[in-house]
């Protein structure tokens, strides 16, 4: 027999009002880490990826990810490219910003040969990226004569170089999803032991490249990403030392990131919105949105309201973000459904995933299409004018007949409100307030 309580159960410790929502953990994974932040690549993979940035756009950038992350430790590093006297610019405006109380710290990403990090060091990086290719796809393919030995002692001679100039090395293990264990390893303890005498502890970075991990432990390395970091983890690597920079061309960049945090990986990499090469990467602010779920950044989460200044520089730039891309695109937030509409007039939270206005400081909106029935103009009506309507109102109902109108003659497109305004105008004086 159904049970039938006093009050509706919301699951209020899972879908709090006043937050995003929460993991309820039956049993907390072992390895996760007591903290974790990300670290932001648009100025690197961003552009890469064919973002196109200005100096001054590029420090715009920069300056809205540090007003998101504020003090809560949310992003706390920045790459930068060093190759072109523009994104030397982008650097030393950073680095100056950084200096003087900015919350991220500029890093550079450099390949990992001798020569490139000789164009890093005077330019007062703590830290560097250096691309060091994993797999054999790379290491049998790029060098000549090619293979593991001869990638391995390139890498290495430009780490010594590294370490040399003070700088501490982030190795970037490209294609990691597609590499051998017993080739990353070996390359784990050689870096390690070439940065011991310095004091200098290394990082290292895992790539999934081709956005091919997957998120099980039951499947066979190199493809679990779990089992990636639990090896590592194996070596005495601790979650601080690694960090993991996924791709989304098989759409689970996400859940690889996820995926990693529980085994143990303290960092994440990515783009916020979503930019980066080919499908993009990992959306900081997604991965966010589920470390906060996680219970972390207790003490003081970023301030999501910011991302939507990101979203409005992306579009004047000409890259905007997708309508539909969550969070944050035009439409994420956007029912054109009429049982979603009358949901929203009735109890809003039934069609919220969370407090959207109040977190992400956009609002629940509805557009009229053929479905969206007398409910999507009820809402439109309360929300821009504050009038509340019965749907047996006259005034609705002459309204929806215009609207009915315009798609039984074969409209395609939806109306917004400021078509639909002048009729509601008319009405608004004598029917609608009378009825």
């Amino acid at each position: 027999m159904i049970s039938e309580p006093t009050n509706p159960e919301y699951f209020l410790d899972s879908y709090p009002r006043d937050g995003f929502p929460r993991y309820k953990w039956t049993q907390r994974p072992d390895a996760l880490p007591q903290r974790v932040w990300t670290t932001e690549t648009t100025h690197r993979d961003g552009q890469q990826g064919g973002l196109p940035l200005t100096v001054e756009q590029g420090l715009a950038i920069y300056d809205i990810l540090c007003r998101f992350s504020g003090k809560s430790g949310a992003i706390r590093q920045a790459e930068f490219f060093v190759y072109r006297q523009s994104d030397r610019a982008m650097l030393e405006g950073a680095l100056e910003r950084y200096h003087s109380g900015a919350p991220i710290e500029p890093t550079t990403w450099i390949r990992a040969t001798a020569k490139d990090v000789e164009l890093i060091k005077t330019l007062g990086v703590r830290e560097t990226g250096m691309l060091a290719s994993a797999s054999d796809y790379h290491t049998f393919h790029k060098f000549k004569p090619g293979g593991r030995r001869q990638a391995a002692q390139a890498y290495l001679d430009a780490v010594r170089v590294t370490v040399e100039a003070g700088i501490r090395p982030r190795v970037h293990l490209e294609d990691a999803t597609r590499a051998p264990m017993d080739f990353i390893q070996p390359l784990i303890e050689a870096v390690q032991e070439i940065c011991a005498p310095s004091g200098l502890r290394p990082k290292f970075r895992i790539c999934d490249t081709m956005g091919l991990g997957l998120p099980y432990e039951e499947v066979e390395l190199p493809r679990s990403i779990p089992l990636i970091f639990k090896a590592l983890r194996g070596m005495g690597l601790s979650p601080e030392d690694l960090e993991f920079h996924p791709h989304n061309d098989t759409w689970l960049v996400v859940a690889n990131c996820l995926a990693a945090v529980r085994a143990g990986c303290a960092v994440i990499n990515g783009v916020s919105l979503g930019k980066g090469e080919r499908t993009g990467n990992a959306p900081l602010e997604a991965i966010l949105f589920h470390l906060i779920g996680m219970g972390y950044f207790c003490e003081g989460a970023p301030d999501f309201t910011v991302l939507n200044e990101l979203s409005e520089l992306y579009e004047r730039i000409g890259a905007p973000v997708p309508p539909k891309y969550p969070l944050y695109g035009r439409d994420a937030h956007r029912t054109r459904a009429g049982i979603h509409a009358d949901g929203l007039n009735k109890f809003w939270w039934m069609y919220a995933p969370f407090n959207v206005p109040g977190l992400l400081g956009r609002p629940l909106e509805v557009s009229l299409t053929k479905d969206s029935g007398l409910a999507g103009l009820i809402f439109l009506i309360r929300q821009h004018m504050g009038v509340e309507l019965a749907k047996d109102n006259s005034g609705l109902q002459a309204i929806q007949s215009w609207v009915q109108q315009e798609f039984d003659q074969g409209r395609q497109t939806s109306i917004e409100w400021e078509e639909l305004a002048p009729f509601v105008q008319q009405y608004v004086g004598t029917v609608l307030v009378d009825g």
